[in-house]
């Protein structure tokens, strides 16, 4: 199998599974169905993955990644542009609510996982998300030193709240204000950002 076409039935397995995972949970979920649910021989998924809980972790790194992928090029184009690094974060804030809403379905897995603490994927759950949680980190870093950021923002703790802020907003938007558009969620937490984290000019001092 070559290694384009193998790359395509592995997309069609994630895909798979986190559909049927997201349905009816982990442990509910057989192999049987997620070969069935992408079109392939049940043979094909153990040759591409050893086992479920093998293809469930690689399901796990190949969504992050793919998320994490999307808050770096947000950084880097608004850089391109010659955006500040707030304004670089105000695009990763609207990278990852539009990688939520494509992405529902594995969004709403990647959460309630990280509540888990029995799963044999937990250290790799722990290292992706640091991984996403690290592109954050260096561009409020960078905003920091750059002036934009106050110098007392506790750069990790700050990036994981941002982090955190999006995947619970995204959540909240789609399950009970839906009616709401990408735009219409983006700019609140915009405007969270640009007058707390980025010390906007309009900001008021917390009472």
């Amino acid at each position: 199998m070559t290694t384009a076409r193998r790359e395509a039935t592995r997309r069609k397995l994630y895909e798979a599974a986190v559909t049927l995972i997201a349905e009816q949970g982990f442990s509910a979920t057989t192999v049987d169905e997620i070969a069935e649910r992408a079109g392939v021989a049940k043979g094909t998924v153990y040759y591409n993955f050893a086992s479920k809980n093998d293809l469930f972790e690689e399901l796990l790194r190949h969504g992050v990644g793919r998320l994490t992928v999307s808050l770096r090029r947000a950084a880097e184009e608004t850089s391109d542009r010659g955006g500040s690094r707030v304004d670089a974060l105000d695009a990763m804030i609207r990278a990852g609510l539009a990688f939520i809403v494509g992405n529902p379905s594995f969004t709403q897995l990647y959460v309630a996982e990280l509540w888990r603490t029995n799963r044999t994927w937990q250290e790799t759950l722990m290292t992706v998300r640091q991984e996403a949680v690290a592109v954050v980190e260096q561009v409020l870093g960078e905003a920091v030193t750059a002036g934009e950021v106050s110098p007392e923002t506790d750069v990790p703790l700050t990036a994981s709240a941002l982090f955190g802020m999006v995947l619970v907003a995204a959540l909240d938007w789609q399950a009970f204000q839906p009616e709401r558009s990408l735009d219409e969620v983006h700019a609140a937490l915009s405007l969270l950002l640009q007058g707390r984290v980025g010390g906007g000019a309009g900001a008021t001092a917390p009472a």
